[in-house]
């Protein structure tokens, strides 16, 4: 028998292994702590809320998203006034106000026993700080030019403030009351991003990017006591995965459901209630008024009477809606119902088309942005353009894309978009705004309206802006969007209009349920998993027992190819990464933003300066260990891949596993029992493993097992902290989804690699020796056949750790691949560029591992290699 067919006779464990094994289990051990317990929840006094959209960052002083005021308006933070529910103007930290007859002076009396979540006192210098911040140069307040009427900020006691304006400005509590002038402390101003400290009912507790953010009341509140202890806002974009997350009971209420299509699933079951409220979104078919043919007015009119308003409303809608004649909402004061000034009338379209030159209609272009309502707006508005002439290509862009190319660079002819800013019509009077309108006797409407000086005087004017814009058709005017609320049954006191972008909590709560509370809803936290000690322990461990095996020369040599090859794709990466369109800094902005606070965020965030500086200095930070400070979230980059790491590792670890366990018996039965009915069976559900996305196995089993039979989460991660079994019993769905393709494709390699293997000499010289074919099967061929296994698991984990982006999107987990996702659409590039290294360093270490692998397997490889 030939030396290389010798039977190979499994080895002992070596030392340097036996210390690598014992340190990991004792930095495990160590990681799951004691046992955790979860408290009583009854869901009684914490409530948990679907949103669509994450925040970039907690300062709605500096940035314009709102997704900011979502979470923390008028639960964190406070102004001198408020927007109540109904869009009127209430007093806040402000007790009352007067305004001299000229309108030039107002003073401001504050509430005496306010203070900042950190203790500190509220007084008239924080007022002053606070405007005086946002009108300083440089300011990132996105609204900080509707301020700049304000001369002066004056303290005349600690309760008392005084603003000088140059102008009258009649809606001056009103604008006081948006997000942008909330009123903050000096101590805190500078993390207000991360740790926001503000006055409100609720204080900042903990957020856990890409999934959840808690907020714990403040038992110090100045007005009245909170019903609800603890709020969770979790954040689910995919309308499917909301759909589950309700229906299964993970969320208590979805304020701005994302998913019409599914309301009237939930006006049937009786634990829910459908809520349907006023929002300021306002959609509209943005037009390029600046580029022909459409700086015709006859042109724009044509595109007014050939629209079918309610058409779209309830084709892409699905019903919810209203139609709107003007840039400006039906709740809003002085609002006119123009719906009227251009009806549907296709052959009035026609003619003006005609008028206007274009007998034959013509051909442009409408870029879609990504959401929802833009893209089936899009395709319904194309048709109803197509009957009077007007040829419509649609271009579907990423949010970023849209930024750049439309609002930024104003390189479009059409497009569909929301406006969701409160009061906004003095965009119109931007010249440089997307859109380009630009006329002088709308300037001189929107300066009458700044100085008028009384409510009723700008009540008239109010109503001359929207019918100036109307006649004009400036834009498309289509619908006033509607607030979808779905609730549990049992809950109230949530707003069911949005006259700005808020989710106010500090009426919320249970029927039933206290004030005070008893701590329901908590749970004891456990002790975090300590990854940084246990990847140190494991690598240290590691290469122990690689530099016994193969020598300390070979190690030294593998690792300096693989640190040239890091350092090579640092280079790729930078460059590629580069030339990709799009602002961070217009994207956390908004739409109302001025030019100036754009410019002044980018500033901050450390875009400007030559390409090759900022290459060196994040290659810096990287060796540091730092990775930069990501623009989106201002934390460093390494905590945000960390705790994204903390989800995906486990995950891959876990869908790896399983893969494992179902994949190697079913490849041993079916090469053992090949073409009889097991093989056949076995190999029949290995290609329908292999043919069904995982994205559906996810689905089914979120149907089956979540909202059918409730024994698991429908999605979401309650973090490590929650306890061991908490945790993992979220990832158990998703890794099922992921291990069942994976699993199909290692079951086929296998049983291959088996069958061919089984007809080597060595395994018929075992068989001649007396070994059943089952006993040669365990004992020689599988060893041998797992080569093409390894090969395939080094393949597979990379992809687990990062590709498996549509699952953790289904089950809305904070993972690694939706946090690359989510800052490619941020254009957050420095978050990019260091989740790829993390995702190079992986390849390049799976492979490592998998190498080494070999030689653990097959004896013969560490003799070559020796």
């Amino acid at each position: 028998m030939n030396s290389r067919n010798v039977p190979i006779r499994r080895p002992g464990i070596p030392g340097p292994v036996r210390a690598f094994i014992l340190a990991l289990t004792l930095a495990l051990t160590a990681a799951m702590g004691g046992p955790v317990h979860a408290g009583p929840d009854s869901g009684r006094d914490r409530l948990v809320l679907g949103l669509p959209l994450e925040p970039p960052n907690l300062d709605p002083t500096a940035g314009a998203a709102a997704a900011v005021d979502e979470v923390v308006y008028g639960n964190v933070f406070e102004g001198l006034t408020r927007i109540s529910q109904n869009g009127t103007v209430a007093p806040a930290l402000a007790e009352s106000w007067t305004v001299a007859p000229d309108g030039l002076v107002w003073v401001f009396h504050l509430r005496s026993g306010v203070r900042f979540h950190d203790g500190s006192t509220f007084d008239a210098q924080d007022v002053k700080f606070s405007l005086d911040r946002m009108l300083a140069p440089g300011s990132a307040n996105a609204q900080a030019g509707l301020f700049q009427p304000i001369r002066t900020v004056t303290v005349v006691d600690p309760l008392t403030v005084r603003i000088t304006l140059d102008r009258p400005v009649s809606a001056l509590p009103y604008l006081l009351g948006w997000g942008d002038a909330v009123i903050v402390a000096p101590e805190s101003a500078a993390t207000n991003a991360t740790r926001p400290v503000g006055t409100g009912p609720f204080r900042f507790d903990n957020w856990q990017r890409g999934n959840a953010l808690t907020l714990t009341r403040n038992d110090t509140y100045w007005g009245p006591a909170p019903r609800l202890k603890t709020v969770v806002f979790r954040f689910i974009s995919d309308p499917t995965a909301a759909f589950a997350a309700m229906s299964a009971g993970d969320l208590d209420a979805f304020p701005n459901y994302p998913a019409p299509e599914n309301v009237s699933q939930f006006r049937t079951d009786p634990r829910f209630r459908v809520v349907i409220g006023a929002s300021e979104g306002k959609v509209i078919l943005g037009i390029n008024n600046r580029v022909a043919p459409f700086n015709d007015v006859r042109v724009r009119r044509a595109i007014a009477y050939a629209i079918d308003r309610q058409a779209l409303i309830d084709g892409a809608m699905f019903g919810f809606g209203q139609p709107i004649g003007s840039h400006y909402t039906r709740q809003d004061p002085g609002y006119l119902d123009l719906t009227g000034l251009y009806p549907h009338d296709p052959a009035r379209a026609r003619a003006l088309l005609a008028e206007a030159g274009y007998p034959d209609g013509f051909s442009t272009t409408l870029r879609l942005p990504p959401r929802p309502y833009a893209r089936r707006g899009g395709e319904v508005l194309a048709a109803q353009l197509a009957e009077v002439g007007i040829r419509v290509k649609i271009e579907n862009l990423e949010w970023a894309q849209w930024l750049d190319q439309v609002f930024k660079r104003h390189a479009f002819d059409l497009t569909i978009v929301e406006h969701v800013e409160p009061m906004d019509f003095d965009i119109y009077g931007r010249k440089d705004y997307y859109f380009g309108y630009a006329d002088a006797g709308f300037d001189a409407l929107l300066a009458q309206l700044n100085a008028a000086p009384d409510d009723r005087t700008r009540l008239v004017l109010l109503g001359a802006v929207q019918r100036r814009i109307a006649t004009d058709s400036v834009n498309g005017f289509l619908l006033q969007s509607a607030r979808i609320g779905i609730w549990k049954a049992d809950l109230d006191g949530l707003w069911v209009n949005a006259p700005i972008a808020a989710n106010v909590v500090a009426g919320a709560g249970f029927e039933g349920a206290t004030k005070t509370g008893t701590g329901i809803g908590e749970r004891r936290q456990g002790r975090g998993l300590p990854w940084g000690a246990m990847v140190l322990v494991a690598g240290l461990g590691l290469l122990i027992v690689v530099a016994s095996r193969v020598g300390i020369g070979h190690l030294a040599r593998r690792l300096g190819g693989h640190a040239l090859t890091l350092l090579a794709a640092t280079v790729v990466v930078f460059v590629l990464l580069q030339v990709l369109p799009g602002d961070p800094a217009a994207y956390m902005m908004g739409l109302n933003a001025s030019p100036e606070a754009v410019a002044a965020l980018r500033e901050q965030m450390g875009l400007q300066g030559p390409a090759l500086a900022r290459y060196f200095g994040w290659v810096g930070d990287l060796l540091s260990g730092r990775f930069g400070l990501s623009y989106t979230y201002r934390v460093p980059v390494g905590q945000l891949i960390l705790e994204r790491l903390q989800v995906s590792g486990p995950l891959a670890l876990m869908a790896t596993v399983l893969s494992l366990a179902v994949a190697v018996p079913m490849a041993v039965t079916a090469a053992l029992y090949r073409g009889r009915p097991a093989d056949v069976i076995f190999s029949g559900l290995g290609q329908v493993g292999v043919a069904i996305p995982n994205f559906w196995i996810g689905m089914l089993l979120i149907l089956g097992l979540s909202v059918g039979l409730g024994w698991f989460p429908a999605g979401g991660f309650p973090g490590w902290q929650a306890g061991a079994w908490p945790a993992l019993k979220a990832l158990i769905l998703p890794a099922i989804a992921l291990a069942v393709p994976q699993a199909a494709i290692l079951m086929r390699v296998l049983r291959s690699a088996l069958l061919e293997t089984m007809g080597g000499d060595y395994v018929r010289t075992a068989r001649a020796k007396g070994l059943s074919r089952s006993q040669a099967l365990w004992r020689h061929a599988l060893r041998n056949a797992a080569i093409p296994l390894l090969t395939i698991l080094g393949l597979q984990f990379p992809f687990l750790l990062a590709g498996g982006i549509i699952i953790e999107n289904v089950f809305a987990l904070p993972g690694l691949g939706r946090l690359v996702f989510q800052a490619i659409t941020q254009r957050d590039l420095i978050v990019v560029q260091a989740a790829v290294m993390v995702l190079v360093f992986a390849v390049v270490a799976v492979g490592f591992l998998i190498d080494l692998a070999y030689l653990a397997v097959d004896p013969r490889l560490r003799g070559r290699r020796s």
